[in-house]
C-alpha cells in the first residue's frame, strides 16, 4: 500500500480532519487523523493492518507477539497480530505508567513488536517500548499505520511505518496566524476521565 493509498483509506472514511486540533501531545495542528472512523469498520482496519503485518514481516521476519499501548493502539495490535499469526496484548496505564496486566506475560525469547496506530512525537510508543523491556523477550522494533513525522520521530527501535505523513505541530504559545483565527477542539483521548 502507498501513503496515498492509506491516505484514502482516511479521506474515505472521514478520518482526515482539518481545522485546529490539540493533539495528545499538547501540540497544536491544521489536521487531525481521526483513527477511530478507521477502526469502527473492520473491513478497512483489516485492510491497513494486513499490509502493516506484510512491512513488518519484511522488516523483522517472524514476530511472536504484538504488543500495543492502550487504548488506542488495541485495535491496531490485534488487527496486525492476526495477519501475522501472532498472540497480541497490550500495555495500560497504571499510576500513570504503562504495564502488562490482566495477567498478560512475555516468556524469555518472545520475538515482539510494538505495533501503534498513529505516532506524532513518539512518547506513547517510547512509553510502552519501556514496559516491554522491562521482561525477557526480543523487542524488534516498533510499527505504525501512520507516522505524522514521516520518519524524524526516534522511538529508541527500529519503526516501520506504513504511511509516512509530515503534519506540522506547533506549541501553543507558537501558533501560525491561520491557527490562532480558529477556536481549537481536542478531539484524542489521552486527557478523558
Amino acid at each position: 500500500m502507498t501513503d496515498e493509498e492509506v491516505l484514502a483509506e482516511f479521506r474515505d472514511a472521514g478520518a482526515l480532519l482539518e481545522g485546529h486540533f490539540i493533539l495528545s501531545s499538547g501540540l497544536r495542528s491544521p489536521v487531525f487523523l481521526q483513527k477511530m472512523r478507521i477502526f469502527e469498520d473492520p473491513v478497512r482496519t483489516a485492510r491497513l493492518c494486513g499490509a502493516l503485518a506484510e512491512k513488518i514481516r519484511a522488516a523483522f521476519g517472524q514476530v511472536d507477539m504484538v504488543v500495543a499501548p492502550a487504548i488506542g493502539g488495541i485495535i491496531p495490535g490485534y488487527e496486525t497480530a492476526r495477519a501475522l499469526g501472532c498472540k497480541a496484548v497490550f500495555v495500560e496505564r497504571e499510576n500513570g505508567v504503562f504495564q502488562l496486566r490482566r495477567g498478560f506475560e512475555i516468556p524469555e525469547g518472545t520475538r515482539i513488536v510494538m505495533v501503534e496506530d498513529i505516532i506524532t512525537t513518539g512518547l506513547s510508543s517510547r512509553e510502552c517500548i519501556a514496559a516491554i523491556r522491562e521482561y525477557p523477550g526480543t523487542l524488534l522494533g516498533a510499527a505504525c499505520i501512520v507516522d505524522r513525522s514521516d520518519g524524524k520521530v526516534d522511538v529508541g527501535v527500529p519503526l516501520v511505518s506504513l504511511c509516512g505523513f509530515e503534519v506540522p505541530a506547533y506549541p501553543a504559545d507558537a501558533l501560525p496566524p491561520e491557527l490562532e483565527a480558529i477556536a481549537p477542539v481536542k478531539p484524542g483521548s489521552r486527557a478523558l476521565a
